[in-house]
């Protein structure tokens, strides 16, 4: 099977490439718009950006997936409230680029999205919970999923939750590493008590997308974490494992923060349908922490 990944120089991208890359049943077709930062043995790399429909239909016609995986987006909330142009092409151009080009080969789509295209009102939501995004980042994102659903391709998209993980050549930070990376360095940090996740290891997500994709599984599917807890006990519970100062940490409510986009309060996720149709296995917070760890250099 061959299986093309876009933006496999993100924390995902770079560990669905190591990931796919151990199964000799499939040929990794990795992607990003600047050269990957993963070494390529198990199958091959092309520089490609997105937003550039030419450049994905010359991509896809050279390669011909048989399955893609589109991690490729734009993340950083605030950012995507302040340039909403540039987060449009990303997420949702970038997406009808996708779809339009999958369409034309028969390949498969399996699209990540994210817990922000919820509002926050209601916790541990299933897959047929109601979205309704509070800032431009979870309406790029729910306009993404309602473009797949309406295409002309099988498609199936994951949602996930507050990624957290390490690799080579991150290009931005995670809440542990954040964590961990001030209390090493003795300062104190303000923490959100009211904001309420289920924190998903990267390895879990990766495993989560390569089971979709190897079942070409069609629909919504939820994947993170099954430790549902605020953000404040997310530092705590992080700083307690690498015996790091848990009185630097201060807790406090969204409401002391001036930030660009609102972000939803409670977006815990079940996973019942994943570990059901899938064969999805998370990790718990503490497993997670100790993987992590183990690749800390």
């Amino acid at each position: 099977m061959k299986i093309l990944v876009t933006g496999v120089n993100g924390l995902l991208g770079q560990k669905l490439a190591t990931l796919l890359q151990q199964d000799k049943s499939v040929h990794l077709i990795a992607t990003a718009r600047s050269p990957s930062a993963v070494p390529i043995v198990n199958g091959e790399f092309h520089r490609m950006d997105i937003g550039d429909a030419r450049e994905v239909s010359r991509v896809m016609a050279l390669t011909r997936p048989d399955v893609i995986i589109n991690t490729a987006a734009m993340t950083q909330v605030d950012q995507c409230q302040l340039e909403q142009e540039a987060c449009w092409k990303a997420n949702v151009h970038g997406v009808e680029n996708l779809l339009a080009a999958a369409a034309t080969i028969g390949a498969h789509l399996v699209h990540v999205s994210t817990d922000f295209v919820f509002d926050g009102r209601h916790e541990l939501l299933d897959e047929i919970a109601t979205p309704g995004p509070v800032n431009f980042y979870g309406e790029s994102k729910l306009k993404a999923e309602q473009l797949v659903q309406q295409g002309e391709v099988p498609w199936c998209i994951i949602r996930t939750v507050l990624v957290y993980g390490i690799t080579r050549d991150m290009s931005r930070s995670n809440i542990v590493l954040w964590v961990k990376n001030n209390l090493e360095k003795g300062k104190s940090i303000q923490v959100v008590s009211d904001q309420w996740r289920t924190p998903t290891l990267a390895e879990d997500l990766a495993a989560g997308c390569y089971l979709a994709a190897a079942k070409k599984a069609t629909g919504i599917y939820h994947i993170s974490g099954t430790d549902y807890m605020s953000v404040h006990e997310i530092a705590m519970r992080s700083a307690a494992f690498f015996k790091l100062d848990t009185s630097l940490i201060n807790p406090t409510d969204s409401s002391s923060f001036t930030q660009p986009a609102k972000r939803p309060l409670k977006t815990g996720f079940v996973v019942e349908k994943a570990r059901r149709d899938l064969g999805y296995q998370p990790h718990t917070f503490e497993e997670g922490l100790d993987i992590l760890s183990s690749q800390l250099i």
